[in-house]
């Protein structure tokens, strides 16, 4: 059984995380853009669930979005919600001119999929602890990944890594595994 999956964002990065990670379940991705309101709040999961309930009302079916945020404890957790926002903005120089001179360099990405799939609703969250790096570094990824290393070791930045290793840790990987076991266990896959 093949599971057809629209996956709802403008950003085509994600699209391939998606596909890379699912493809040997049989699920097939589609890249479909459809604009909705997003929900200026502090919790990824009521943007994501405000935006699935917005799609299905426009008749949209067999779908799935996501939310991530960067969360930097040194700048109290912003940008947060607002990470899109911010990296249209700031970009990464900007965010780190905001962390200079700031010692606590800790951040948690978080990336929350919501799917909805035959009239059932699946939300999850994914969560990887790191650093800020100091500069920018690697040419792979999108977004905040040349300026986050995972863990807390200073490794290399998301944009260093490989997609297959960093879907083994990173948020959105973390998040689709768990997405994986949700489908598993309502037999979409």
């Amino acid at each position: 059984m093949t599971l057809h999956l629209k996956v709802v964002t403008s950003n085509p990065g994600k699209v391939r995380e998606y596909q890379a990670a699912l493809a040997e379940y049989g699920v097939e991705m589609e890249h479909v853009h459809v604009p909705y309101d997003e929900v200026q709040t502090s919790y990824l999961e009521e943007v994501v669930d405000k935006g699935l309930k917005a799609l299905y009302a426009q008749g949209l079916r067999n779908f799935m979005i996501d939310d991530s945020g960067l969360f930097i404890n040194g700048l109290k957790g912003f940008p947060g919600v607002w990470s899109a926002y911010a990296q249209k903005t700031l970009g990464n120089p900007g965010i780190l001119k905001l962390m200079e001179n700031i010692k606590d360099r800790a951040a948690v990405f978080k990336c929350c999929i919501g799917a909805c799939i035959s009239d059932q609703t699946i939300i999850v969250t994914g969560v990887c602890p790191g650093l800020i790096t100091q500069k920018e570094a690697g040419t792979d990824g999108f977004g905040y990944d040349p300026i986050f290393s995972p863990g807390m070791d200073g490794g290399p930045t998301f944009a260093m890594i490989p997609i297959a290793e960093k879907n083994q840790y990173s948020h959105r990987g973390i998040a689709i595994r768990m997405l994986i076991d949700e489908l598993k266990a309502r037999k979409f896959i």
